[in-house]
């Protein structure tokens, strides 16, 4: 048995979580901020990203195109709705959104919300980390692995968990740095 048969498990929760936090606005514009939002468009809820091209206008801009004109009021409720408190301006040709300043309540807010993210993701590397246990226990129990063998992987498994945490705490921090502004 080789531990690094696991490590694409502990990738996918670090990857799940820097998708999950490119959402959350920071004080600089980015498009992972509304491509998820969901936009009614020919009778059915899709991503703002599949209906419309977005694109960073300036560090406090972004532009909403939709390839189709006949779903502008369409996208621009969908952005209202959306929960992020940006106030979409609609020019006829594209919507424009205007990043407000982040108040201290809502730094606090969004820095919040990271943490129960951050903790999320040690969850997700928790549940690998015993899922990967379980198999090492049933290899000794099988007598397919050795006891020695058994504390040789767990101690692998258990440097592999340290490492996937230390990445976890440095995506955080960074993100939180963003959030404070610094």
């Amino acid at each position: 048995m080789n531990i690094n048969e696991h490590k694409e498990d502990f990738n996918k929760a670090i990857d799940f979580l820097k998708q999950d936090i490119a959402g959350l606005r920071t004080g600089r514009a980015s498009t992972a901020m509304v491509e998820d939002i969901h936009v009614e468009a020919y009778g059915t809820r899709q991503p703002l990203k599949a209906v419309a091209s977005i694109s960073v206008a300036d560090p406090k801009t972004l532009n909403v195109e939709p390839w189709d004109k006949s779903l502008m009021s369409a996208v621009e409720k969908g952005i209202r709705d959306s929960g992020l408190g940006i106030n979409p301006v609609n020019d006829g040709r594209l919507i424009r959104l205007s990043m407000p300043e982040l108040t201290v309540e809502r730094r606090a807010e969004l820095t919040k919300i990271l943490h129960q993210k951050l903790e999320n993701a040690r969850i997700s590397i928790r549940q690998v980390r015993e899922d990967v246990r379980g198999i090492i226990n049933d290899g000794e129990t099988e007598g397919t692995i050795t006891e020695d063998e058994k504390y040789r992987l767990q101690e692998e498994l258990d440097k592999l968990v340290k490492e996937f945490n230390e990445q976890i705490k440095m995506v955080g921090e960074k993100k939180e740095a963003e959030i404070s502004g610094i």
